[in-house]
C-alpha cells in the first residue's frame, strides 16, 4: 500500500522542515502515487526510524525473574511490540553467548535465533542478532562459526566478563546472583566458572578464528568494554571497527582518531551518567567522541536521549537524532536506512515533540504501530 504522510515536519538533509513524505513498495518515494492513503502528521515530527545497535532488554521478557522463564516465541513477540512502541524499526538484539548455562547459555542462544527467524515473516521491526560472545565460551565456538557462516548473525561483539566474575567468586551474594540467572546452585556455578577459566590460554586462537569468520561473512565486529587504548588497538587488529562502551575517555579518543564509531548507552544520557560510574555519555557525544547511542537495557531511552541532548543546547535535535538513527545504521553496514531519502527503506517514527513520545511507527513502508488515540489521523 502507498502512503502520504502530510502536515508534519520531516528530518531531511540534517534539518527539520515542513514536508510530505511518501511511502510505497517498502521504500521512501520522491512523490506519492495516485490513490495513496494519507496519514495526518500535523503537529508531529516525521523522523527516521531508530536503529538500535545493541539492546538486551529482550532478556527481561525471556526471564522476568531469576529462574522464571517463558516460551521464546511468546517472549520475542512481546519484545517486538515494545520495540515498535519505542520507535525502534531496526533492532540488533544483544544475545550473550556465554559459558554460563540458563539465560545466556547455548540452549537460550538456539532458542532466541529460532524465535527471531520465526518472527521475521510477520514484518514489523527488523530483528537482527548481535552476538555478544564471551571469550571463554570455547565449547560453543564451532556452533557459532557455523551460525555466522549460515548468515544467522549480523553483528559480532567480543565480550570478556569472566575475569570480573572470577574476582567475585568469594562474594556469596554475587555468586548467588549469577547462579540465579543461570538457574543452578551457587556451588555449581563456581565450578562451571572455574572450568571455563581453565581454558583461558586458548582464547586468542579462538578470537582469531571468529574474526576470520566474521570478515568472510562481511559482518561488522565490535569490542566491548575496552579499558585502555591498547586493548582497543588489539581488537582493531582483529578487524573490530566499532568501539562499544569504552571504559575510559582515552579509549573513545583513540577510537575516534582511528575513524571508528563509538557506542555508548542512551540510558546513560537519560539518567545523567553511567550506572557503573564510567564516563558520562552526553558530554562525550557533544564533543564528537560518542557517535552512536544504543538502548543497552532500556528501549525507550533512545528517543528520549535525543531530546535530552537537544535540550542541553550543544546540538540540535537533527544532530542528536543522527546518534540513534543514521550513525548506527552506517556503523552496522545498513546503508538503506537511518535517513529520509527517496529509495531508502520506509522506516519512520512520527513523534509528538511536546510529549516526546512516538505516535506511529512505520516499518518497510507500512504502519506497524499506532499509539492510542491516533487512529483518527488515518484518512482516505
Amino acid at each position: 500500500m502507498a502512503w502520504r504522510i502530510t502536515g508534519g515536519e520531516a528530518l531531511r538533509e540534517g534539518r527539520l522542515a515542513p514536508a510530505e513524505v511518501a511511502l510505497a513498495g517498502g521504500r521512501i518515494l520522491g512523490a506519492a502515487p495516485a490513490g495513496a492513503r494519507r496519514f495526518d502528521a500535523a503537529g508531529l515530527l516525521v523522523m527516521p526510524g531508530l536503529v538500535d545497535i545493541h539492546g538486551d532488554a529482550h532478556e527481561r521478557q525471556a526471564q522476568p525473574r531469576p529462574g522464571i522463564g517463558f516460551p521464546p516465541g511468546l517472549a520475542m513477540r512481546d519484545s517486538a511490540a515494545q520495540l515498535l512502541a519505542a520507535g525502534i524499526t531496526t533492532a540488533f538484539l544483544g544475545v550473550t553467548l556465554s559459558w554460563e548455562p540458563g539465560l545466556r547459555g547455548i540452549e537460550a542462544w538456539r532458542a532466541t535465533l529460532a524465535a527471531v527467524e520465526a518472527a521475521r515473516p510477520f514484518g514489523g521491526c527488523d530483528l537482527r542478532i548481535h552476538c555478544r560472545f564471551e571469550a571463554d565460551n570455547l565449547d560453543a565456538l564451532e556452533e557459532l562459526l557455523a551460525d555466522i557462516a549460515a548468515g544467522r548473525v549480523q553483528l559480532l561483539a567480543y565480550n570478556d566478563h569472566t575475569p570480573a566474575i572470577m574476582r567475585k567468586l568469594g562474594d556469596a551474594k554475587e555468586v548467588a546472583r549469577y547462579a540465579g540467572r543461570c538457574g543452578i546452585p551457587a556451588e555449581e556455578f563456581a565450578a562451571v566458572a572455574e572450568r571455563a577459566w581453565a581454558r583461558r590460554p586458548d582464547v586468542p586462537a579462538a578470537r582469531a578464528r571468529l574474526a576470520a569468520s566474521a570478515r568472510q561473512a562481511g559482518i561488522p565486529m565490535l569490542s566491548h568494554d575496552d579499558d585502555t587504548p591498547g586493548t582497543r588497538a588489539a581488537f582493531r587488529a582483529l578487524g573490530a571497527g566499532i568501539c562499544e562502551f569504552p571504559m575510559a575517555e582515552a579509549v573513545a579518543e583513540a577510537a575516534r582518531a582511528a575513524g571508528e564509531h563509538v557506542v555508548m548507552g542512551a540510558p546513560n544520557v537519560v539518567r545523567g551518567g553511567s550506572h557503573l560510574g564510567w564516563s558520562s555519555a552526553a558530554p562525550l557525544a557533544e564533543r564528537g567522541l560518542v557517535t552512536v547511542l544504543a538502548s543497552d537495557y532500556y528501549w525507550p531511552a533512545m528517543l528520549e536521549a535525543a531530546f535530552v541532548l537537544a535540550g542541553r543546547g550543544a546540538m540540535d535535535l537533527a544532530a542528536a537524532w543522527a546518534l540513534v538513527s543514521a550513525n548506527p545504521a552506517a556503523a552496522s553496514g545498513l546503508h538503506d536506512r537511518g535517513r529520509i531519502e527517496p529509495g531508502l527503506r520506509g522506516d519512520l517514527v512520527l513523534v509528538d515533540p511536546a510529549a516526546r513520545r512516538p505516535v506511529a511507527t512505520f516499518c518497510a513502508g507500512e504502519p506497524a504501530w499506532i499509539a492510542p488515540g491516533a487512529l483518527a489521523r488515518l484518512a482516505g
